[in-house]
């Protein structure tokens, strides 16, 4: 990538690391609600690196279509760190990319407690290495996000893709 990459907004760094990497995403959103997918999408030539999101609102959506466990989403609550692994986990390999991102949390303006306020949300990646390597993994970071509903979800989606970047 070229000195000024820093300055390019995430969804073009990601692109051009994916690419760089013949590495492919895709994307489990709760929270964003699609919006990961839209930022990918926004830029040209997407289709080379991004297979798609899926928007997993509910608990029965994250235990049908990512197959996260009933125990977890019961014991734990769709915002989560074991949900997000799982989100992750789960999308990475019903996809068959190279990395799987999630996001799950609460966007607001209700919603929140003292444990999870506001604005919490869990992203979760998850990286498939070869077969026999031992080099796949699963991680998972919190983050409280301030400002609206929607400076909320705009916030966390970048922060997703930015967490990507990072782990290239």
């Amino acid at each position: 990538m070229d000195e000024h990459a820093s300055d390019s907004p995430v969804e073009e760094r990601i692109g051009d690391a994916l690419r760089e990497a013949d590495a492919t995403v895709a994307v489990a959103e709760s929270c964003t609600g699609g919006l990961i997918g839209s930022l990918l999408t926004d830029i040209p030539g997407s289709s080379d690196y991004f297979d798609r999101s899926v928007v997993t609102y509910s608990y029965d959506a994250k235990l049908t279509e990512l197959a996260v466990s009933r125990e977890s989403l019961d014991g734990h609550g769709a915002v989560s760190a074991p949900v997000a692994e799982q989100m992750a986990a789960g999308i990475r390999d019903t996809a068959g990319t190279t990395f799987g991102l999630s996001t799950t949390g609460i966007a607001g303006p209700d919603g929140g407690s003292e444990e999870k306020p506001v604005g919490t949300v869990f992203i979760g990646r998850a990286y498939a290495a070869e077969w026999g390597s031992g080099g796949s993994y699963t991680s998972v970071s919190r983050h409280v996000l301030d400002g609206d509903r929607t400076e909320v979800k705009a916030g966390i989606a970048r922060t997703a893709l930015e967490l990507l970047v990072a782990d290239m």
